[in-house]
């Protein structure tokens, strides 16, 4: 098993109750990625009967969280943002993807797509880390 999967199903979705409540599933992880899935269920919805916008923000914020921190250390994040580019319905699979698109010692930048099951693009995050000190697994150095 991979440093990356290491940190994302054994340090942090195991004690990531949220994201096991969504109901995600953890596609691939590796250096500076992640890709994520989910399916809407109906109590994910909001009044005007399309998913709240927090449920593909907070898949696209999960997928963030397991990218930034693959490379060992402990990476929080500092800065957000999302914008919502279609409909949402219960029912949809959402897939979220994490790219890695600048990474220093102490700073890194991600974008996420979120796409639906038809490949449409339904999310585009885009989030910013402090990298910590701190190693996930200090044991092993």
């Amino acid at each position: 098993m991979s440093l990356a999967d290491r940190i994302t199903r054994e340090k942090m979705f195991a004690n990531d109750d949220f994201s096991q409540w969504l109901g995600i599933e953890i596609l691939e992880t590796g250096e500076g990625k992640s890709k994520l899935q989910l399916t809407v269920r109906p109590e994910m919805t909001n009044g005007m009967d399309i998913a709240h916008g927090g449920i593909s923000y907070s898949l696209a914020d999960s997928c963030f969280a397991f990218a930034s921190n693959s490379h060992g250390r402990q990476a929080v994040s500092i800065e957000t943002s999302i914008s919502h580019t279609a409909k949402v319905y219960s029912g949809d699979t959402l897939t979220a993807e994490a790219t890695e698109l600048s990474k220093n010692h102490k700073i890194a930048v991600y974008s996420i797509e979120v796409k639906n099951q038809n490949d449409l693009i339904i999310g585009l995050f885009k989030g910013t880390v402090y990298i910590s000190s701190k190693e996930w697994f200090p044991e092993t150095k």
